[in-house]
Order: C-alpha cells, then structure tokens, then sequence
C-alpha cells in the first residue's frame, strides 16, 4: 500500500491530513517536528512526504536536503516566490500555499506518485562519472554534489536522457521551454558554458561538446 509521511508541528492540519489521505486508502506516518522525522525515516521508507516549513528544532528548510530519493510535498505558509523557487530548486518536488484545498492537494499527491511510479523514466540517470536524481533534482559528480540553476539542470537532464544524440539548439530551447521560460537562443550558450565549467570543476574533465553548426550532446571519454 502506498505511504505518506505527513511532517506538521500544528496537531489539527496534521489529524486533517492524516484523515483525508486515509479515506483514499493511503498508509499515514506522522510526525511532528524534523528530528522525530529523521527517526521515522530512519526506519521506513515512504512513497512521499508532505513537509512544513516552520518546525521545532530542526525547520524543513533543514530537513529537505536530508531526505533522498523520496518526492517531496512542501505545504507551507510561506508565500513569497523566491521561498518557492528556492525550495523546488532544492529538492522539493512540489509546492502548495496553506492555507490550501485538500482535493488540490490530493490531486498533487496523485500526480507525483504517478510520475514517480511511471516507468518511461528512470529517477537515476548515470554517464560517466555524473549522476542525476530527477526526483530530488541532485547531481553529483564523483559523490560531489554540484549546485545547478534550473536551466542548466534542465539541459543536463534532456543531454543525460539522450546521451548519444546530438541535441539541436532549437530542439533544447523546445523542451526545457516549459521549465525555463528565461532560456532563448541567445543565452542557452551562456547556460552551457556555465554548466559545463561546474562539471569540469570536480575533475577537470569535459562532459558536454559542442557539434558545430548544429548542437550539443555528452561527451564520451577519448
């Protein structure tokens, strides 16, 4: 059966929530501030986790990176975008406003087990020494994390899903449109040259090429 930890200080949203994901048949593990999570995690493996931010002891801002391989629901008060946008680009796979609608929450939840559950896509993409995590949005090189803007995670991804295939230009700007609408022809150079050094730090070692006069595409050892 699929499981939901819910992570909430206020004992009313986290009844509610344990209720409602309940009456959908979910199994529910609660918790009521980041340390108690930590010890529940450290003993089951849930499908997905709603997390507030504003927690005793350890805050959920503290907690996300903690958490691997597990989609994660951040519910929170917080409304200023840029909490938003930090968060998504952390880890987070999602992000909803309290107050929020529980069947849009539960709508969210279904989505996410979906995609995670979704067999046309590999959570884990591997090439070379890289290792990307589409459900965590972590990429490592070597074991060494490096820190991505959303447009260069988004080129990374759509190169590692095709590695050896020559990525047009305009191919690129087509399908990283729909998460990094401040990508255009005119920057997508700058955005790769910006990946590419971030990769080339760890090791010194070239991953992405550029084929002249038509794209880019990974770049295998010589």
């Amino acid at each position: 059966m699929t499981s939901i930890l819910i992570i909430d200080d206020d004992v009313h949203i986290n009844t509610l929530l344990e209720e409602s994901l309940k009456s959908e048949g979910y199994t529910v593990y609660k918790a009521f501030s980041g340390t108690e999570a930590l010890l529940v995690l450290s003993k089951q493996k849930p499908d997905l986790i709603l997390l507030d931010l504003m927690l005793p002891g350890l805050s959920g801002e503290e907690l996300l990176p903690q958490i691997r391989d597990i989609p994660v629901i951040v519910v929170s008060a917080k409304i200023d975008p840029s909490d938003k946008v930090n968060l998504l680009l952390g880890g987070a796979a999602d992000y909803v406003t309290k107050p929020f609608d529980m069947q849009e929450l539960l709508a969210r939840i279904t989505v996410r087990l979906r995609n995670k559950n979704s067999p046309s896509e590999s959570s884990v993409l591997t090439f070379r020494e890289i290792t990307l995590r589409t459900d965590t949005h972590i990429v490592t090189v070597e074991n060494t994390e490096i820190r991505l803007t959303r447009t260069e995670y988004a080129i990374l991804k759509l190169l590692m899903q095709n590695p050896e295939q020559v990525i047009a230009k305009l191919t690129i700007l087509d399908k990283i449109s729909m998460d990094t609408p401040d990508c255009t022809e005119s920057s997508l150079k700058i955005h790769i040259s910006n990946l590419r050094k971030k990769l080339r730090a760890v090791n010194e070692k070239d991953y992405i090429e550029a084929v002249w006069g038509i794209g880019f595409k990974m770049r295998n050892e010589e």
